[in-house]
């Protein structure tokens, strides 16, 4: 895809937009096919990404009556400072991709509601615009490269541009065959780059061919794949800032980052991108709160389309989630506007389903809310929400 526009011209007339199925299927109507298909795809079969969304689908709540609902409580705290929802926007490259504002206007948004943003090493635009454009809490996230130096000036830029904490992908050490991209033969156009990184990082990005995608053999050169958990203190050595780890899925990984002080975790599949067949994040999220034991706190993405699936994965232990494809179908159809309208959905269908549920506080939203895939009620998750 090598077009210098990725917003068509002929989309159809505006509709009524309520959720996010209906602002997928807008965004889809403006955007290239293989526009679409990048942001909409998934790693082989897409099992991991039909998985993560089937997840929630597989869980029933159980809701308790005659309770006072007159106000439901949403805010909480993210590694001790305070957001207005447990709603965050996970790390997504490329925002320009489907509107020339890019992460500025994701972040304006965000803002607008009071939500996380986590902005991309891969972003668009440059981690000094997206923070100057901020007024919510800000992370980044950071993809471990072979050149530790070009590492090493994104640490010291977020620090000095204000981010709050560090997110290190550890899903990624290569990037996974994404056949969508591959029949593309996706590029990125000549209008957008990496703008974070210097002109090295940039070369053959722009120049795609059937059967191959510039951003995989982007990867191949430039992940570094032989960061382990040995390297981790280098990248602690760095910063003050907390670190997360983004991409752990098994109680055998949490507690080795709990264990070496990392101060938070995301439960996530990379949106099913990454390892096709891999065990779906809300499935992998009890094992990993359990196995933490409240030392750090856990997050999880992938597949949230709803307030009712907020509500599901703050039982069965979560902080927070992370949401990201329906931000860029937001960011598609209406800028940043569209993205408040999507973060705005879906904080208020949480605050219903609290209601309705008979949860008016995130303290009492525990395992008991839900009958699990088996049937049987949750009982034994240990929640880290009042650790900080």
């Amino acid at each position: 895809m090598t077009a210098s526009s990725t917003v068509r011209s002929d989309a159809p007339e505006e509709r009524t937009l309520l959720s996010p199925q209906d602002y997928a299927a807008a965004a889809r109507d403006r955007l290239d096919g293989p526009v679409w298909d990048y942001i909409a795809g998934g790693s082989g079969d897409e099992v991991t990404l039909r998985g993560d969304r089937a997840a929630y689908d597989r869980y029933r709540l159980r809701p308790r009556v005659l309770v006072d609902v007159s106000h439901c409580e949403l805010s909480t705290t993210l590694l001790g400072r305070p957001v207005a929802l447990p709603v965050g926007i996970a790390p997504m490259a490329y925002h320009r991709l489907v509107h020339p504002e890019g992460e500025t206007a994701t972040v304006r948004a965000a803002g607008e509601v009071g939500a996380l943003t986590i902005a991309s090493t891969f972003a668009s635009k440059t981690l000094e615009e997206t923070a100057r454009a901020a007024t919510g809490p800000l992370w980044l996230q950071l993809y471990v490269l072979r050149r530790r130096e070009i590492t090493e000036s994104l640490v010291r830029r977020a620090e000095a541009a204000g981010y709050r904490a560090l997110v290190i992908t550890v899903d990624t050490p290569r990037m996974a065959r994404r056949e969508r991209d591959l029949r593309n033969g996706f590029s990125l156009p000549s209008h957008i780059r990496p703008v974070n990184l210097d002109e090295a990082h940039t070369a053959g990005l722009h120049r795609g061919r059937s059967g191959s995608s510039t951003l995989a053999e982007h990867s191949v050169r430039h992940h570094d794949d032989t960061f382990t958990w040995e390297d981790l203190a280098w990248v602690r050595s760095l910063t003050d800032l907390p670190v997360v780890l983004k991409g752990v899925l098994t109680a055998q990984d949490a507690r080795r980052a709990a264990d070496l002080g990392v101060e938070g975790l995301i439960v996530s599949t990379h949106g099913g991108r990454q390892l096709d067949g891999a065990v779906a994040a809300l499935d992998a999220l009890p094992e990993v709160v359990a196995a933490v034991e409240g030392r750090c706190e856990v997050l999880v993405d992938g597949g949230v389309r709803r307030g009712t699936d907020v509500l599901k994965a703050l039982a069965l232990g979560a902080r927070a989630v992370l949401v990201g494809r329906p931000v860029l179908w937001g960011l598609a159809v209406d800028g940043a506007a569209g993205v408040e309208r999507v973060l705005s959905a879906l904080k208020d269908e949480l605050a219903e389903a609290m209601a309705l549920t008979g949860r008016p506080r995130l303290d009492t939203i525990d395992p008991e809310l839900l009958n699990g895939p088996s049937g049987f009620t949750h009982h034994s998750i240990t929640h880290d929400r009042d650790m900080a």
